[in-house]
């Protein structure tokens, strides 16, 4: 996840359909308002507050809203019916589901607090990042040194069931919530792997959640390896450590392990892009569509390391997402550094989390990544320089061959060319021989 920290409270305009369908109930429907709960009058006057236009534009006729209104208040059978405040929530609900995009969340009370708690760290779980893919609830990454890694959980995973509930019609927020926890309480997930000739189950022991941040290691050939496992505030200031080590341990062979990591705050991708790169440059591209002109978010002049002095691969896979592929993909493209592994997860937006009132919260897709030279991550991901997939035998007997591919270019056992040439080779023959199977 990436979240924008400027406020950005006028991008609540984002929501201008919304906004503008509840000022034309108010009028065309004008009546249906005095059955309104007080609560549930506050809950709608979230979306007209002073510092936005609620005059309603001519071509709006929300009739249709009231009239269902009416109908499910008359004849709906039921023991207990949603209060007004609950059946506007719902209405909000649907229309942020209308955008079609799982990042894009309206946050009940209870749900942005739940929410906020996990933005800040603090909360109780299995420890992975989860994300739509293709509408399945898909594990981007199990998190090092925790429970989710713990029982076997890998990138690619798609959870179906989560103890004895069907994920297929849950929201994310929805999943997550049942994900949660208590420490100490077991959670059942089901999942289709690929490869995996039956689904699987696994219970998952709850506990408290700290989120990895980096590991080091000289290897006794030489090369020096940085395991860089999420965006946080402190990931530059731990990084910058790790390069002062890199500098001072006579290695000119550096392997950055991103795989697995889900990402975190876009200033931290750039701050660490900075290390390798002069001032100026652009790291990554803020597209915001057709009505803004993009921002460009560029080095801040740190540039440790001379890139003529050392060789760099970085690790990507399926579970490499957002600021890794904004770090990943600047390097690339900059000629710092060698992409080896498999295609990266393709999360590359921007969401804006908007306070609608004090307990209440909209978490918006705002704006989309691109790349220096303007490759969208959301939509394409990041295709490695060196293709190395991992089978799922490799995986359980901690068979790395990606990282020896690294290591076996770095050592010049295998030359660059052959490795980029036998990944080209292998890229054509899956394109000619099974087209159905092409990302």
């Amino acid at each position: 996840m990436i979240f924008n920290k400027k406020n950005l409270f006028v991008l609540v305009v984002s929501l201008f359909f919304l906004i503008i369908s509840f000022g034309t109930g108010f009028f065309v429907g004008k009546d249906d308002m005095t059955t309104l709960s007080a609560s549930a009058k506050d809950a709608l006057a979230l979306f007209l507050p002073d510092t936005l236009d609620s005059t309603p534009p001519e071509n709006v006729d929300l009739s249709l809203f009231w009239s269902a209104w009416n109908s499910v208040n008359e004849k709906y059978v039921t023991s207990k019916m949603p209060s007004d405040e609950e059946k506007i929530w719902g209405a909000i609900k649907g229309m942020v589901g209308s955008l079609d995009d799982p990042y894009s969340v309206f946050f009940p009370p209870v749900e942005a607090k739940m929410f906020k708690e996990d933005v800040s760290g603090n909360f109780e779980g299995v420890g992975m990042e989860i994300g739509m893919r293709d509408k399945l609830l898909t594990v981007i990454a199990p998190l090092k040194g925790t429970p989710a890694e713990a029982a076997g959980m890998q990138s690619g995973d798609k959870i179906i069931q989560i103890d004895e509930i069907s994920t297929f019609d849950l929201s994310l927020t929805e999943a997550v919530s049942l994900i949660r926890g208590e420490k100490g309480t077991i959670v059942k997930l089901t999942v289709i792997r690929d490869g995996a000739t039956e689904p699987l189950e696994k219970n998952i022991t709850r506990d408290v959640i700290e989120m990895p941040i980096i590991d080091i290691v000289l290897r006794d050939d030489g090369i020096f390896v940085i395991e860089l496992y999420s965006f946080s505030e402190t990931s530059p200031r731990l990084f910058q450590q790790a390069i002062e080590e890199f500098k001072v341990s006579g290695s000119n062979k550096l392997i950055l392990d991103l795989r697995n990591n889900p990402g975190g705050y876009m200033q931290a991708a750039v701050d660490i892009a900075s290390y390798f790169l002069p001032e100026g440059k652009i790291v990554v591209r803020e597209s915001y569509g057709l009505n803004r002109k993009e921002d460009e978010h560029r080095t801040l002049g740190y540039h440790m390391l001379d890139n003529t002095e050392f060789e760099m691969m970085i690790l990507i896979n399926q579970g490499s997402a957002s600021a890794s592929e904004i770090l990943a993909g600047a390097l690339s493209e900059y000629n710092i550094a060698t992409l080896v592994g498999v295609k990266s997860f393709g999360k590359g937006s921007v969401q804006e989390l908007i306070n609608l009132d004090e307990e209440s919260s909209l978490k918006l897709t705002i704006a989309r990544w691109l790349t220096p030279n303007g490759i969208s991550i959301s939509e394409e991901g990041l295709d490695p320089d060196v293709l190395v997939p991992m089978t799922i035998e490799e995986i359980i007997a901690d068979n790395d061959i990606q990282k020896e591919k690294a290591v076996d270019i770095l050592l010049g056992k295998i030359s660059l060319q052959e490795a980029m040439q036998a990944t080209a080779t292998s890229t054509l023959f899956s394109a000619t021989s099974s087209p159905s199977v092409v990302e």
